[in-house]
């Protein structure tokens, strides 16, 4: 703070020095000289740091305005990629309600769409809820499919909600056959991704990679809907029945829209 309070005093001086001799260049012939040599390295001094401080003035500045910026672009940015992920979204949905209407044009009954609303938390039950009821001309029994397979059947109605047990559930049962032998079995859900097919035949030819589809007799399904394709079978020496794994087409875990045929009075049931 002293040398700073000193090299200014010198500096003050040397102007008045510096003044004078060129009022009076005579009179200050011999020392004009002096002050010069001394201000010198204080004007470079000062005339340094007044540099260095304005060059961080404005580069503070430039770095506040480049900040401000980059908040704008990382805001628009976000914008953006949330208007891109909501039109892939809008084309996937889209694309899903193509096949829906592709697969209703093929089908002469009566169907409803619906839209799955929640699932059951409990890894022993395989249910959802769907966000179509007894309004829509819903009753319990109904079958629920997609384009790619069953799904499963509505086992509760209220008035614009019902409740739609899947093919993985253990208590669900679809009558099917093999498309290529006609084989016959019952489709039993595990409480899994998976389902077993029950009561077919040892003599049976089935194979792994087979196609698996509803046979109709059960009256809730009808005839020739996908079910899912034989991944595992067990043929043993003994017994009269084969054990047979189903691996169903559907993927229930990412199952957003249904179609439900509407079950005409006569095929209506109740579940057990």
């Amino acid at each position: 703070m002293v040398l700073a309070i000193a090299g200014i005093f010198i500096v003050f001086c040397s102007v008045i020095l510096i003044a004078v001799s060129d009022r009076h260049p005579d009179a200050t012939e011999g020392i004009s000289s002096v002050p010069i040599s001394i201000i010198s390295p204080f004007q470079d001094a000062v005339t340094g740091s007044i540099t260095f401080i304005t060059g961080i003035w404005r580069h503070y500045f430039y770095l506040v305005s480049t900040a401000k910026e980059n908040d704008e672009l990382k805001k628009m940015l976000s914008q953006a990629v949330e208007k891109k992920n909501q039109c892939i979204e809008i084309e996937l949905s889209n694309q899903r309600l193509r096949k829906f209407l592709d697969f209703q044009k093929t089908r002469m009954a009566q169907t409803v769409s619906a839209e799955v609303i929640g699932k059951d938390p409990s890894p022993w039950s395989k249910t959802v809820i769907i966000d179509k009821g007894r309004s829509d001309g819903i009753r319990k029994g109904c079958p629920v499919v997609v384009p790619d397979g069953i799904t499963g059947q509505v086992v509760s109605v209220s008035t614009y909600y019902s409740k739609v047990l899947l093919i993985i559930d253990r208590n669900s049962a679809v009558d099917a056959l093999v498309q290529r032998s006609r084989a016959r079995g019952i489709i039993r859900g595990m409480s899994a991704e998976d389902c077993t097919f029950h009561y077919v035949l040892r003599k049976n030819d089935i194979r792994v990679g087979d196609e698996v589809i509803s046979s109709g007799i059960d009256g809730v399904y009808p005839k020739g809907l996908r079910i899912g394709y034989v991944s595992g079978v067990i043929r043993r020496n003994s017994g009269i029945f084969q054990e047979v794994d189903v691996t169903p087409h559907v993927d229930f875990e990412k199952l957003e829209e249904v179609i439900v045929f509407i079950t005409p009075a006569e095929y209506e049931f109740e579940m057990p």
